[in-house]
């Protein structure tokens, strides 16, 4: 099995742990994974912003850089969605406006082959359980993309349920979005900060010590008014609770 992680723009300027984290992970679950130089910006702030003909070089550099590979994973739901739901419908732009259709067989190609991580790790591998050990009292938070575009179901909480000493707790309102949306943030800042802080007042209600996700950019959203609150709640990706284990607690 060649598995490939895209590790996406966010994590790898702001969030390293992450990536880090979710290779410990498959490499304990007995994956070898790869991790292609050439990747870079799937292209989703262009495109949500409204330069699809910008999007486009990235579409093909991003198809190019995991070319090969029978799985490509990535601990973004968000950026999962921009490939597996924009890509095509980039493609098919493309194609309708007489442009050829070099970008619909691109999509085509790398469409079926990616994975959000929680997708990969109970569809792909079969595993629920992981040998994760995370003894803390954890809320969950999920994300728009994952809920509404790539249909992740309850796979995140089966994976937090089986992981030892863990205690889950019900965020109230948890399908609410966070206010962050990318671009929406910048362009309709108060709008995204009333969003956020319903958000974090229901995460600090539950009493968790953390609030996790899928997502590092809602992450990053609420994560950053939990710290200006000096709430006491930790924002904490999904990824790195799963590598956490006896041997090599994350705390």
């Amino acid at each position: 099995m060649r598995v490939a992680l895209f590790v996406t723009c966010v994590n790898d300027a702001v969030f390293p742990a992450t990536g880090i984290a979710v290779v410990k992970l498959l490499e304990r679950l007995g994956v070898t994974v790869d991790f292609p130089a050439a990747q870079t910006c799937c292209g989703q702030p262009q495109y949500n912003t409204g330069y699809r003909r910008d999007t486009e070089p990235l579409v093909r550099r991003t198809a190019a850089a995991f070319a090969g590979y029978e799985y490509v994973v990535t601990p973004s739901g968000s950026c999962a969605a921009m490939i597996r739901d924009n890509y095509p419908r980039i493609g098919r732009l493309q194609t309708k406006e007489g442009r050829g259709g070099d970008l619909s067989r691109t999509a085509d190609s790398l469409v079926p082959r990616t994975y959000e991580l929680t997708e990969f790790l109970v569809d792909v591998l079969g595993v629920t359980d992981v040998g994760a050990y995370f003894p803390h009292t954890v809320t969950y938070h999920p994300s728009c993309h994952g809920v509404r575009m790539l249909g992740l179901g309850e796979r995140p909480r089966k994976l937090l349920e089986a992981v030892k000493g863990l205690e889950l707790r019900e965020l109230p309102g948890a399908e609410e979005c966070c206010g962050f949306g990318g671009t929406f943030a910048v362009k309709n800042s108060d709008v995204s900060a009333a969003m956020g802080e319903d958000k974090i007042r229901s995460a600090v209600s539950t009493g968790a010590d953390f609030l996790c996700g899928a997502d590092n950019s809602c992450l990053m959203h609420l994560g950053g008014m939990l710290r200006r609150q000096d709430a006491p709640v930790r924002a904490l990706h999904l990824a790195e609770i799963l590598a956490s284990t006896e041997e090599e607690p994350l705390l």
